[in-house]
């Protein structure tokens, strides 16, 4: 396939996508959607998908108990960045989870303690940890970047207080 070049900006009536084509098969593979609008999560636990969720900015619920969110299987360029969309502090927590224990996050997040009044940083150990668990957030601005086929990168920020926990899974 030809690379196209623009000088001018590019228009879309719709929205814009990142795909990618694989060279055996020909099939291909959704990364990103530019342009569409959020997307409000449900409160229950939902499995991710990049055609749908990677490129939109993912508003979490004030859950009416904990909620799962499971990322597909990492693609470099994916995209998946959660908000806490709730009207007050969330008495449940949130965690975003890798498809398996071979899918691993590498960077951390930013605690904005609310009742110890302090900043302080939580990272995951970057060889098995699969998961994050954001306990009872008051907000939270959390993005993840698949890197490759195996990793996820991930950060941003979360207040509440009790800190976020990376675990395998």
């Amino acid at each position: 396939m030809a690379n196209s070049t623009f000088t001018g900006p590019i228009r879309s009536e719709s929205t814009l996508k990142t795909v990618s084509k694989s060279s055996s098969t020909g099939a291909i593979t959704e990364i990103v959607t530019l342009g569409d609008g959020p997307v409000s999560l449900s409160d229950g636990n939902v499995t991710l998908t990049n055609a749908t969720h990677s490129g939109r900015f993912l508003l979490v619920p004030d859950g009416g108990q904990d909620n799962t969110y499971t990322l597909p299987a990492p693609i470099a360029g994916s995209v998946f960045r959660f908000g806490y969309a709730g009207g007050a502090a969330d008495a449940t927590d949130a965690l975003i989870i890798t498809p398996g224990n071979t899918n691993f996050y590498i960077g951390g997040v930013t605690l904005l303690d609310t009742d110890g009044d302090s900043i302080s940083s939580v990272f995951s150990n970057g060889s098995s940890n699969s998961s994050i668990q954001l306990n009872v957030p008051a907000g939270f601005d959390v993005t993840i970047v698949g890197l490759n086929t195996t990793n996820y990168q991930i950060f941003g920020n979360v207040t509440s207080t009790t800190a976020p926990a990376f675990a395998d899974q």
